[in-house]
């Protein structure tokens, strides 16, 4: 991750100002580090929009008294099948745009929303869990959903969501999930070189908010548990969500899962690669 000067200065200032916190409670430095996990680290730029979504109609939901904001496009010739697409983290559905118009050519219906805390939509923060309940209730206000596309962070909320409601979803395609939380923790706190001894009560929020284990938190995990046809794209170089958290899942040779594994095109020009969105276009036809 490549930061600007300004975000560098606000580490250390963030880094300083956990230490002094740690000193009255580790406890409370790691309630404050969770919510920087949580933050979108580029805030809410202001970002143009592309010509394609002047084309949608605005729609939205509502979560937690937030509003979530997204479009629709239903095209003349629609085949009658709604596609969700959903970005990752630091990210919103402008990036999506390769995506959205390769599916709205083949006929679809095609919704996107911003997460809680990026892009449009309301907010300072999200998780992995309040991401895959506004999918969720995404699919309950429109209806619902034949197939998800999802990127990243968003492939973790879109696995979570498939496993514990959308058991009519047809097709899910995840594009460089963010596999592992564990693994994203991990280098959080590396990347921040954290003391370790944060870590217990930072997976202690996680549990207490989730009533989960940071382990639930598993794209690998929860594939296990879905019967729905799955189209896994994962890149070799990729250096944000490793392919190392991806193998083991392959060796298990899940009946429903296939993968498709590039070279070369990283953790993001992956979604916006011809071939890989031909890929997606003629899984979703399958």
């Amino acid at each position: 991750m490549k930061l600007k000067l300004k975000q560098k200065i606000a580490i250390q200032l963030y880094k300083t100002k956990l230490k002094a916190i740690s000193l009255v409670s580790n406890k409370k430095a790691a309630e404050s580090l969770f919510k920087l996990f949580c933050t979108p680290y580029s805030g809410k730029p202001k970002r143009k929009e592309p010509p394609f979504f002047k084309k949608a109609s605005s729609v939205n939901i509502t979560y937690k008294n937030l509003t979530i904001r997204g479009w629709q496009w239903i095209p003349l010739q629609c085949n009658g099948n709604k596609v969700l697409v959903i970005h990752g983290f630091d990210s919103c559905s402008y990036k999506s745009e390769s995506i959205i118009n390769k599916l709205y050519l083949s006929g679809y219906e095609i919704l996107a929303f911003d997460a809680p805390g990026h892009g449009i939509s309301d907010g300072k923060t999200t998780n992995a869990k309040e991401f895959s309940e506004c999918i969720i209730e995404i699919d309950k206000k429109f209806g619902t959903l034949y197939a998800i596309v999802a990127h990243s962070f968003g492939g973790m909320a879109a696995a979570l969501a498939t496993e514990n409601y959308l058991h009519q979803l047809q097709r899910l395609v995840l594009i460089a999930p963010a596999t592992e939380t564990r693994r994203a923790i991990d280098s959080f706190f590396e990347f921040l070189k954290m003391p370790l001894k944060f870590k217990p009560a930072f997976d202690n929020i996680i549990e207490t908010l989730s009533g989960k284990d940071v382990s639930y938190f598993s794209v690998a995990r929860s594939v296990e548990n879905i019967t729905t046809k799955t189209l896994w794209i994962h890149d070799k170089k990729d250096f944000i969500c490793p392919i190392e958290d991806v193998i083991p899942v392959q060796e298990k040779n899940l009946p429903n899962v296939q993968f498709h594994i590039t070279s070369g095109l990283g953790h993001n020009a992956i979604y916006r690669n011809q071939n890989v969105l031909q890929k997606i276009a003629f899984f979703l036809y399958e």
